[in-house]
Parts: C-alpha cells; structure tokens; sequence
C-alpha cells in the first residue's frame, strides 16, 4: 500500500504470537440491500468467512461486535444523535438489522457495543487479555467508522492491530481506501487477505 503520509510514517507493527480474530459489526444492516447502512460491497461478507474459517481450523480465536441498544435508546448518547438511523440497533427494533450476517460458532464470544470502538466501554481488551492474544486482526465495517476505532483503540491497549484490506468494507472505494492508507501510515498493519490467510495457517 502506498503510504501517503512519507518516510516518517513508514514503520510496521507486525505479528505477535497469539492472533485473535475481531469481526466488526458484520451485520445484516450493512449486507443486506434496503438495510439502513447497506454496503454495496458484495465480496465483504465472502472474505470474512474466508478469514473466520481459517481461524477456526488453526485454533484462532474469532470473536463478533454487533451495536446493541436499549429499548429507549437510552444508553446511545451523541452517537445516535450524530446517526439518527442508528435505532435499527435497538433492542425489539423492526427488520431485524442487527443480525449477524455470518454465524458464529459456539463458544465464540460476542460483544455488544454502544459506540464505534469495539474497545469502548466493552470486555473486549479484557477477554482478549485473558486468551494471551497479542495481535488483533481486524475484519467488517465500516472501514472509515468502527474498524478504524477498533484498530486504533487496538493499539491503544497494547494490542498488534492488523487490517485485513479485502474484509472490510465503506459507502465507497474512496473512503475505504483512503481509511486505509491512513490507518497503515500511523496505527495498523493493513494486509491483503491472502497475507492474513497465510499468517493465521501458520500459527
């Protein structure tokens, strides 16, 4: 990937030991054509099973964000002031949005969320502390809002944030792109899936 921000930003953070797998907010909202988020991005989905099944058959942990809110949307704060279209996440909310668009197997944890980072106000860190990960791979949507928070809150925790390129996806090529260049210049490795395919395989 072409680092627009020079030499400066030119470092890696590259693998640890123990690799987890985090599948952001993959839910039918983004998948699914009339959903509120819809992503016209149709390999998003196909990718992230791609990943979530190499991860299973190498021992990897998976583990799923979706946005869950209360009923009220009492505990959504600014966020859902900033996206009204966000009350599709609340709990007994029409359509059914917030489902998972890939399932997860048993034992794989879930984390339900109320803001863009996977890390904020959740056990994510906790839980991952706990499985001895030291590297998070990162998959879903949307590259530019909850990945980005994810990878960068990674970071911030003390974690190896890896982006998997071809399992994301945004609204456009621009800003998935654009997102991409940016994390991979100043807080993530951002890998092709064949790249993270061959690093899970191998561990």
């Amino acid at each position: 990937m072409s680092n627009p921000h020079g030499a400066p930003f030119a470092g890696r953070v590259g693998w640890g030991e123990r690799p987890a797998v985090v599948v952001v907010d993959l839910v039918r909202a983004y998948t699914e054509p009339g959903g509120p988020f819809f992503l016209d991005a149709p390999t998003v989905v196909g990718a992230g099973a791609d990943l979530v099944d190499a991860a299973r058959s190498a021992g990897v942990p998976v583990l799923w964000t979706v946005v869950r809110f209360a009923a009220d949307m009492s505990d959504a704060g600014f966020f859902a002031s900033k996206v009204p279209s966000l009350a599709c996440f609340a709990d007994g909310a029409p359509g059914g949005w917030g489902e998972l668009a890939l399932a997860p197997s048993a034992g794989e944890v879930v984390v339900a969320k109320q803001h863009a980072s996977s890390f904020a106000g959740t056990s994510l860190a906790a839980t991952l502390r706990a499985r001895g990960v030291d590297t998070v791979v990162v998959a879903g949507v949307s590259t530019s809002g909850c990945v980005r928070a994810t990878a960068t809150d990674a970071s911030a925790h003390g974690f190896r944030p890896i982006v998997v390129r071809d399992a994301c996806a945004d609204r456009s090529a621009a800003l998935h792109d654009q997102n991409l260049a940016d994390l991979d210049a100043k807080y993530a490795d951002v890998v092709d899936l064949a790249d993270a395919l061959t690093h899970i395989g191998g561990t």
